[in-house]
């Protein structure tokens, strides 16, 4: 693969490492959100006219990468969809449909990147902009360690308030990145990030090896001015087939949370989630 093997016994002396993956489409084949629209329907969260508009905005996403009027035009109508939706709920659907929905599209190289990097010793965090109820259980599923995502607000009912907490996108991600990387001892010379959206130059160019996975029009034109590598996944797998360990990760778990700079100062604490242990409710 990529030659990430570090020598194990220089650890102890060296700054610590992790790899930074965007979810959708770099990780997996479709959009995380979009993904469970079926489940949400049948759980009676949306009506079946909302069903076929999110099945449309997963062919517009899969078509061709959104661009940024895209990706906030999608924020402003998922997180109008989801007001009012309890949140015990939601967790609890995405938990029965999660290994039917997410293990047969979760791709073979990134999968197996995911174990070359932890077999180099470096922590695997997931990125995305997709909601911390969906892309917290992915991360376990996989073996992350942490996880960054958006936060939606939730009121005194336990449902959301269709008000954006922590919006994990664009400058937002890098932001994070680096202040994890600040309070995890990552030196980021030495850290490796992967993405298929030029949405993520920021966090791609804030790691000393980026890496463009199916990258969009403008990603693969960056990286091919930039002399990245260009990665292209195409191999959708059961994860059990191809690493039935992941999904019963074994190291121990760590929930904590950080404020991320002046955007999550304003907009409240972005939850580093590591896999194994569930979030409390909030």
């Amino acid at each position: 693969m990529l030659g990430l093997v570090e020598n194990h016994s220089l650890h102890h002396s060296m700054p610590r490492t992790a790899a930074f993956f965007d979810l959708d489409k770099t990780v997996i084949a479709k959009s995380s959100t979009l993904t469970f629209s079926k489940s949400f329907y049948r759980g009676g969260l949306i009506n079946r006219r909302a069903a076929l508009r999110t099945a449309y905005a997963q062919f517009v996403f899969l078509a061709g990468g959104a661009d940024h009027d895209q990706m906030e035009r999608m924020r402003q109508y998922l997180s109008a969809m989801c007001r009012g939706w309890n949140v015990r709920q939601v967790r609890e659907i995405v938990a029965e449909t999660l290994h039917d929905l997410i293990d047969p599209i979760i791709y073979d190289e990134a999968a197996s990147l995911i174990e070359e990097h932890h077999t180099a010793g470096r922590d695997v965090v997931i990125v995305s902009t997709s909601g911390a109820e969906v892309v917290e259980p992915i991360g376990e599923l996989l073996g992350a360690d942490r996880v960054v995502a958006t936060r939606m607000v939730v009121g005194d009912d336990g449902c959301f308030t269709g008000e954006v907490e922590y919006y994990a996108y664009g400058p937002t991600k890098a932001e994070a990145v680096k202040e994890l990387a600040a309070s995890e001892g990552y030196d980021l010379a030495r850290c490796y990030a992967y993405s298929d959206s030029a949405t993520d130059l920021p966090m791609l160019s804030s790691v000393g090896h980026p890496y463009a996975v199916n990258p969009d029009r403008a990603l693969r034109r960056e990286a091919l001015a930039r002399e990245w590598p260009i990665l292209d996944f195409h191999k959708p797998v059961r994860l059990k087939k191809r690493l039935p360990h992941l999904s019963a990760p074994s190291r121990p778990a760590l929930v904590a949370a950080a404020a991320l700079g002046t955007a999550a100062a304003t907009a409240g604490l972005v939850w580093y989630a590591s896999r194994r242990r569930a979030l409390p409710s909030t």
